[in-house]
């Protein structure tokens, strides 16, 4: 391949990342949750079963279905829309996303979520003896609701995945 398309290649994909995180840091909210849990597998293992950005409906309870509207949730910009065992959607897009640091960023574009200007991170990493550690963190606002509301919010929506991952690897 010519050296030429291939630096372009790589300046318009260092030019998308960069519009995604200037995104990401003009929307932060003033409220966060971090959670994180210790699991009894291999950071590998579990990006495995966590680490696809259209997988979510397969490791969250209240998750039934996970589909991509586009891309292929592996660049910023891919859109995924969940559908809730509510019968609510959200719908969301990737903001960075690394395979090899076992972590994704994403924001929330529609819900019905108690928020607005909700950027998350998932992430794993490998802590010795065949365990790894989950982080699950975000900044977002209250929307039509109070800052508790909303942060009551977003730490049940944690925890039920965190424990989800805790029954699945932690037996």
């Amino acid at each position: 391949m010519d050296p030429k398309i291939i630096k372009a290649i790589f300046m318009a994909t260092i030019i998308s990342s960069l519009c995604a995180l200037s995104q990401v840091v003009m929307s932060v909210g003033s409220l966060s949750v971090t959670k994180e849990i210790n699991l009894k597998a291999s950071a590998t293992t579990v990006w495995k079963m966590i680490g696809g950005f259209n997988e979510l409906d397969v490791w969250h309870p209240v998750v039934v279905d996970s589909q991509l509207e586009s891309g292929e949730g592996i660049r910023p910009g891919d859109i995924r829309v969940l559908s809730l065992a509510n019968g609510e959607k959200i719908t969301e897009k990737l903001v960075v996303y690394s395979d090899v640091k076992k972590t994704y960023t994403y924001a929330i574009t529609e819900s019905t979520l108690p928020v607005m200007d909700y950027v998350s991170t998932i992430s794993v990493t490998d802590s010795g003896s065949g365990m790894s550690k989950v982080e699950w963190s975000s900044t977002f606002n209250a929307s039509h609701a109070t800052d508790e509301k909303a942060i009551e919010t977003i730490n049940s929506v944690y925890d039920a995945g965190l424990k989800n991952l805790a029954k699945h690897f932690n037996q």
